[in-house]
């Protein structure tokens, strides 16, 4: 699972990473008027790429699918809905930590509970206590019910009296959201390759074994857990810093279910294939909205090619390119079986 993939991979992520960094360079002389819709577009794509790949960290990772991750999204934007005052900009300072805290506890809490089952009993509580705080959310006053809750001013970054990023400023938003994905991957990518990753990677592909050599999975699965909720929390705060509201649709399942596709688009359990997935995803859903009002048909017929023709997604395509594939040790076993007659061998071993 957790390969050391070829050197194309990080200099295709690296040249990707260079191209949206310097999107207010090119952005004007390409899109024109559109160029602050677009931007603001790939802010949200940059958002939800953290959000995917929080994802990966459970299903690519570990091996649990979870059909409730969004819950985890949606509380990061309703902690900050609910913390944000209500004629002032609250400070990124304290308003980050307790964002992190908050879902922390929650993630911690669900995870108790959940880590317990496995397979689609796993599944299936994760997207029942989705869908508890979906319907709490939104049938509770204090959360602005189904209208949800808005955010009037983002949070402000200051020492003191001086200001250190002025988030209000759209391109100052998209570099602080961007900066946030790629200290979330480098984390991730270490996370991985860690001792404890690699015990993660051994659950993923025999929970047994790992438990036969005296390894308390339960732990190491609900340490994860936790942690991929606070990402997905993370992105959940700056999508509600985006749009400046916390809507109870952030929290149902087909949020979940959006960003899981998204996931299988990109590539499971590569880390920077979710981000890829997230890119692609956003990228069609624009392009067939503008095409018909039943976009949802080509997405879902788009999804199923991929699983088909892409079974380890775009990520699967990069690291080994259908040109580049080199026979595996199966095959030429059944290759040299081919080219050496029998009777050789049997005058060898006589």
């Amino acid at each position: 699972m957790l390969h050391r993939y070829p050197r194309r991979v990080a200099i295709i992520m690296l040249a990707l990473t260079l191209c949206v960094a310097v999107f207010p360079l090119w952005g004007p002389a390409v899109f024109g008027d559109q160029v602050d819709f677009i931007q603001e577009k790939l802010t949200l794509m940059v958002i939800l790429a953290l959000f995917t790949m929080s994802l990966d960290l459970l299903v690519g990772i570990v091996g649990l699918v979870s059909l409730g991750h969004a819950l985890f999204f949606g509380v990061g934007a309703y902690t900050l809905a609910l913390a944000s005052p209500e004629y002032s900009a609250a400070s990124l300072w304290w308003m980050l930590p307790l964002v992190i805290a908050v879902a922390a506890i929650t993630a911690f809490v669900v995870g108790l509970l959940v880590i317990r089952t496995k397979g689609i009993f796993f599944i299936m509580s994760t997207l029942a206590f989705g869908q508890m705080f979906f319907y709490l959310i939104s049938t509770s006053q204090f959360a602005g019910g189904t209208d949800g809750l808005f955010i009037m001013f983002r949070p402000s970054v200051t020492f003191g009296e001086t200001t250190l990023l002025d988030l209000s400023n759209s391109q100052t938003f998209f570099y602080f959201c961007l900066g946030l994905l790629i200290v979330g991957y480098l984390f991730m990518r270490w996370l991985t390759r860690s001792y404890f990753g690699q015990v993660l990677d051994g659950i993923h592909d025999n929970e047994h074994r790992m438990q036969a050599l005296g390894y308390a999975t339960s732990g190491y699965k609900l340490v994860a857990f936790v942690i991929a909720g606070v990402l997905a929390a993370i992105a959940g705060m700056l999508a509600a810093m985006q749009y400046g509201f916390a809507n109870p649709v952030q929290l149902g399942w087909h949020t979940s279910g959006e960003v899981l596709m998204m996931l299988i688009l990109g590539g499971m359990g590569t880390i920077f294939g979710p981000i890829l997935g997230a890119f692609a995803y956003e990228i069609l859903l624009y392009v067939y909205e503008h095409l018909t009002v039943h976009w949802p048909i080509l997405m879902g017929l788009t999804i199923i090619a991929s699983v088909l023709v892409l079974p380890r997604g775009i990520a699967g395509l990069i690291i080994a390119p259908p040109w580049n594939r080199k026979k595996t040790p199966v095959a030429k076993e059944q290759a040299a079986e081919s080219v050496i007659p029998p009777n050789s061998i049997q005058r060898n071993e006589g």
